[in-house]
């Protein structure tokens, strides 16, 4: 991190230090979303940003606290922000994804976003929620914990936030509307990015000085703690430092039990906190985030870069090289994935449900359906369950609420049509789904668990599965297809880790469970924006319960229309 922003994050932490007298329980930003010329890899194009930054400035704030956030939309596109992991309790009109809880903010309109960080600490982040504007409209949120309150862990010296992102040289909503009309895939990204460059080892990195790379200045013997995004559209990632270790601490702003590493895997949407220690001779370290596919689909093989930069080291000293693991280094992802556990002390329990009330099998994978306008003849789809969703043309939150009809049916299904070998050969398969808006309703403070099985239709993939409004608990994961009878003699109910973003694993499933005690419409998709966007999405609807405190606020008067 450049000294500057050392600075503000220290100058922010000293001011949460100051007495009671002088603290702020509401904290407000503002939010202008505009396009500004940006040039990497040699060529310039704009870009939407927040604020014109790229990624987005980060958002501050104190377990507990209410933030306000006016967006204001500069830009042609229609607009909506999410506050990703936020739990967002009773306020789902603030969660952000555009016709689930929200009309869009149209061109030069604005919305207050309006919610509170309820019992929530750690790294978040938010994004665009429309489009494929998320590709640059980013940025972190970090929430202190509460005054006070130290971390489970020894304090680092200073603290750092690292976002990994995607960069095309095209304009990104040309390249998705490129691969609509054709029915296939779209173009990869042309690089990753660390906190908005490609590093000193892109080819453009001599041409100006602002793409040599993000450059994180420590101290010899001092303890950091990064904070770690993947904000990539379309590709899980490797991210490892030259010759150091890194001790997982937090994931998607969940407590873990610490372990040492020297490579993490982090999907889109995820987040993970890892403390490092400047305890090598001083000079420079590279910092790589690569891309791992263990399937035989298409991505980005470069590597993003980063310098990890000793105080004292000369800018022209050579720096210490590391390997990223290969591109399909399935064991290095599932050491990591296998490594993560709970905190589970008794402030920050791990609170798993053991009676169910719901207990869903969802199939996740792509599939083939005709398509007219497409040259191909052919539109390449996602689905759970078989349904391709369709998205409505108004909010379903609104719908919900004001009981609209016509809007979608409560009848999705709590398993696949049909049993099959989920995992086996189905090229040769029927490889169409059937399409709808339909949601899957819950009770009030109900239980559920979620398997969550991937299939071969086309190819076998990871698919990092987010679900908006919650936390879960990731209770077991296998390859192969998940047996009912004797998979959950295995499941983790002590300590499974706590998050809002988990990976299903290529040719694999994974199970969790979750308490609905949030009133609302909570979308759960694929956060591989293409795999969205071919339709692998659905929502929960969490029912009122008993009184106003379970259940969803009034919306608020400035909420966009469609």
């Amino acid at each position: 991190m450049e000294y500057s922003s050392w600075v503000k994050v220290m100058l922010f932490m000293a001011f949460f230090s100051l007495p009671a007298l002088v603290e702020c329980r509401v904290r407000h930003y503002k939010f202008d979303v505009g396009l500004k010329n940006t040039t990497r890899l040699c060529s310039t194009k704009p870009i939407v940003t927040v604020n014109g930054k790229f990624p987005g400035p980060t958002l501050y704030a104190r377990e507990d606290d209410t933030v306000l956030v006016k967006v204001v939309n500069h830009v042609h596109y229609n607009l909506s922000i999410h506050w990703h992991g936020i739990r967002q309790l009773r306020t789902g009109w603030a969660d952000g994804p555009a016709y689930i809880t929200q009309c869009p903010i149209q061109p030069k309109q604005s919305y207050l976003y309006n919610f509170t960080l309820t019992g929530q600490r750690g790294t978040l982040w938010y994004h665009a929620h429309i489009l494929w504007l998320r590709a640059t409209v980013h940025g972190a949120i970090v929430i202190l914990p509460k005054r006070g309150v130290p971390y489970p862990f020894p304090a680092p010296h200073k603290e750092a936030v690292i976002v990994l992102a995607e960069w095309w040289k095209s304009d990104t909503e040309a390249v998705i509307n490129e691969a609509l009309k054709s029915g296939l895939a779209p173009n990869v990204s042309d690089s990753h990015v660390i906190n908005g460059h490609p590093g000193p080892l892109s080819t453009c990195a001599s041409k100006a000085s602002s793409q040599g790379g993000y450059n994180l200045q420590v101290e010899k013997g001092k303890t950091y703690m990064l904070r770690i995004i993947n904000a990539a559209l379309n590709e899980e990632l490797f991210f490892k430092v030259a010759r150091h270790q890194l001790t997982v601490v937090e994931v998607d702003a969940c407590y873990t039990k610490p372990f040492k590493t020297n490579t993490i895997l982090i999907a889109p949407g995820q987040t993970t906190n890892v403390l490092i220690t400047a305890d090598q001779s001083s000079g420079k370290y590279l910092v790589a985030a690569s891309p791992f596919m263990d399937a035989p689909i298409a991505v980005d093989n470069s590597t993003a870069t980063a310098t990890l930069h000793y105080a004292g080291t000369l800018s022209t000293s050579l720096t210490t090289l590391t390997k990223p693991p290969p591109q399909n280094a399935t064991p290095v992802a599932s050491s990591f994935t296998d490594s993560l556990k709970s905190l589970n002390s008794a402030k920050y329990p791990a609170k798993v449900p053991l009676k169910i009330d719901h207990s869903l099998f969802f199939t996740v994978g792509l599939g083939l359906n005709a398509c007219k306008t497409c040259s191909s003849g052919n539109q390449v789809v996602a689905a759970i369950n078989n349904v391709t969703f369709v998205m409505p043309k108004t909010a379903l939150l609104e719908a919900h609420v004001f009981k609209k009809s016509g809007v979608f049916t409560d009848d999705f299904p709590g398993n696949p049509p049909t049993s099959f070998n989920y995992t086996g050969n189905l090229t040769t398969a029927n490889l169409a789904t059937t399409t709808g808006t339909r949601l899957y309703r819950l009770a009030y403070n109900s239980t559920v668990q979620l398997v969550l099985q991937d299939t071969g239709f086309i190819s076998t993939e990871n698919h990092p599965i987010h679900l908006h409004g919650f936390n879960f608990y990731a209770i077991g994961r296998g390859l192969g297809n998940y047996n009912s009878k004797s998979d959950p003699q295995n499941f983790n109910l002590v300590d499974p880790v706590e998050r809002n973003t988990i990976g299903v694993p290529s040719g694999g499933w994974v199970a969790f469970r979750f308490r609905a005690d949030n009133p609302g419409v909570w979308f759960m998709h694929c956060h591989l924006e293409i795999h969205t966007t071919w339709g692998l999405k659905m929502a929960f609807i969490v029912d009122n319960g008993k009184g106003p405190n379970q259940s969803i606020l009034p919306p608020p008067s400035d909420l966009p229309k469609c």
